[in-house]
């Protein structure tokens, strides 16, 4: 599993280079072929390819297996943070988010086509390219395939020291404000001008009024660029706002609110673009039953685990609507996208078994 890993992470694969993608999703097909999947190369249009593979053969009711190849560090990353494997660690960039839990998939499907053991419903793999910069291209497979499926499991890594699965996230969204204001002398004319810096610091503190922690609901903005000079009245602000919600029933009043922000002073004009375009993973019962079933393979193999709700969003936010998710079967490390990247080693075995259990509970429907 280790040298696997190595392989992987070594095959740089930044999500806005595209072509870097191809040498690890070669490795990854291989692998799936060795075990008798066919495997399905689904063109991206301005991002990397990106795979679909299912057992030679079989149709019929399935469940999915979901992941990304795509990773934050740009090419040459190497250089200053190598892939090392040492006390029980693999460090590197993208070894925990996530190629950790492509591997890991692997494993667990290895083990199944080893050992003969006959998966109820048929496991279909979807990997893309374009998870770390919002799916966009990919979506569309991602429905797809989440419409059809009985269930949905999540390979991204787990969250904390201890691997705790992710059985919520919330959703996101981003949006700009831009304020025209009108431009003059600062010290000859202040009056003739429309500050909108001013207009924006009304805009700001409405924004971080919608927080609400006791509901989940985080609104932050993290940008502001505007003015001209310290001696002109700010003709024109942006704002760049991040939201996340935890349940859906905020998602449309949080969307509404910001949408609807109108102007504080006179002469200027409050123009406001985009959505919360990613729906949170909720805990739902059908996702409350994959975490039981869970629950009952992890005591089958004497491990523990526990799970989480995370801010981050992924590919699970979007199966979740479809279908009942469980997120977070990846890698148990620290992390994802920082300097200090790593996998624990030794976790890695019992977390694909983890998931070769999974893949073989009965259907629920």
């Amino acid at each position: 599993m280790t040298a696997l890993l190595e392989q992987l992470a070594e095959a740089e694969s930044p999500s806005l280079e595209p072509a870097t993608q191809a040498r690890p999703f070669a490795t990854l097909a291989d692998e799936l072929r060795s075990i008798g999947f066919e495997v399905e190369r689904l063109p991206g249009r301005g991002t990397g390819d990106h795979l679909e593979a299912r057992p030679r053969g079989r149709r019929g009711a399935y469940q999915l297996l979901l992941g990304h190849m795509d990773t934050v560090w740009p090419t040459g990353t190497l250089e200053q943070m190598p892939v090392v494997a040492d006390d029980d660690r693999v460090r590197g960039p993208g070894v925990y988010d996530m190629k950790g839990g492509l591997v890991q998939m692997v494993f667990a499907l290895r083990a199944l086509h080893e050992l003969h053991a006959h998966a109820p419903l048929v496991p279909v793999v979807f990997v893309n390219s374009d998870e770390e910069i919002g799916s966009h291209d990919s979506r569309t497979h991602i429905r797809r395939l989440a419409a059809g499926a009985e269930r949905a499991f999540v390979l991204e890594p787990s969250f904390g020291p201890s691997g705790k699965l992710k059985t919520a996230r919330k959703g996101a969204g981003y949006f700009t404000v831009t304020v025209e204001g009108r431009a003059s002398h600062a010290g000859l004319d202040p009056e003739k001008g429309a500050s909108a810096i001013l207009e924006v610091s009304h805009q700001i503190q409405r924004l971080f009024a919608l927080n609400d922690r006791e509901r989940g609901i985080s609104v932050n903005v993290g940008t502001i660029d505007g003015g001209l000079r310290p001696n002109v009245v700010a003709p024109r602000v942006t704002a760049e706002v991040d939201v996340r919600v935890l349940h859906a029933e905020d998602a449309e009043a949080v969307q509404r609110a910001i949408l609807g922000l109108t102007p504080v002073e006179e002469g200027v004009v409050v123009e406001v673009a985009g959505e919360l375009g990613c729906p949170p993973l909720e805990r739902t019962e059908r996702n409350v039953a994959l975490w039981r079933a869970a629950q009952r393979a992890a005591r089958e193999l004497g491990i523990e685990i526990d799970e989480a709700t995370v801010g981050g969003t992924s590919d699970g936010n979007i199966t979740s609507q479809y279908t009942a998710t469980l997120d977070g079967l990846g890698s148990v490390g620290d992390g994802a996208h920082a300097s200090h990247e790593y996998v624990v080693a030794s976790q890695m075995p019992k977390r694909a078994a983890l998931v070769a259990l999974l893949l073989l509970t009965p259907s629920c429907s």
